[in-house]
């Protein structure tokens, strides 16, 4: 494991976890319709990095019929997902490491590749790609330009970057939608001011 990896493997796992146990689903449930209002049969979705599944629990309501399956880093957080929800297939370890078998309709990351070291980032963005058959979905935090944040008190943890002029450079795909996550309204179920962009291949 690298150095932001492991953070988030063993420093952070338990504590992220309390942190981000409750979440209001009116909320989650309303954003994930508005980040997928412009695509069409969802069969399958693929989550990389998904800690405790709250994104799963609002797509359950969302996409009621369409397969769910993760990539979590975290062994607690893992356990939690693949205990408390119905998981097609799922990998304990990192984007880089992952091994799942077939392609899916829906890949997303959120909050995930801004605690990815900058030059690790394309790699994963690969990864999350190439496990796509149609549709991509990035929400990350936003800057124009890449720069470092502090996250309690830890360098090299958070990185904003404008993920999505990223992702359009350097992969054959099609922005079909974005959109803004304010946190004063959508704080309440996990989303703190994510940007996110929609891909289609």
């Amino acid at each position: 494991m690298n150095e932001q990896q492991a953070f988030w493997a063993q420093d952070y796992a338990k504590d992220y976890i309390h942190k981000n146990s409750e979440f209001n689903q009116v909320v989650g449930i309303e954003a994930w319709k508005k980040m997928i209002v412009k695509t069409s049969e969802i069969t399958s979705v693929l989550e990389c990095g998904c800690n405790i599944g709250r994104n799963i629990g609002f797509l359950n309501t969302v996409l009621p019929q369409a397969k769910k399956s993760i990539i979590e880093i975290s062994q607690p957080a893992f356990s939690f997902v693949t205990t408390h929800y119905n998981i097609h297939h799922s990998f304990h370890g990192s984007i880089l490491e992952s091994n799942l078998e077939g392609k899916f309709d829906l890949v997303f990351t959120m909050g995930v590749l801004i605690h990815i070291h900058p030059d690790d980032l394309l790699a994963n963005m690969q990864r999350v790609f190439d496990y796509s058959k149609k549709y991509v979905l990035i929400g990350e935090y936003f800057n124009r330009t890449p720069v470092m944040i502090e996250y309690q008190g830890q360098k090299d943890r958070l990185f904003k970057s404008d993920f999505g002029k990223l992702f359009l450079e350097n992969f054959s795909a099609e922005l079909i939608d974005y959109g803004f996550l304010w946190g004063h309204i959508y704080d309440d179920a996990g989303f703190d001011d994510i940007t996110w962009w929609l891909f289609k291949k």
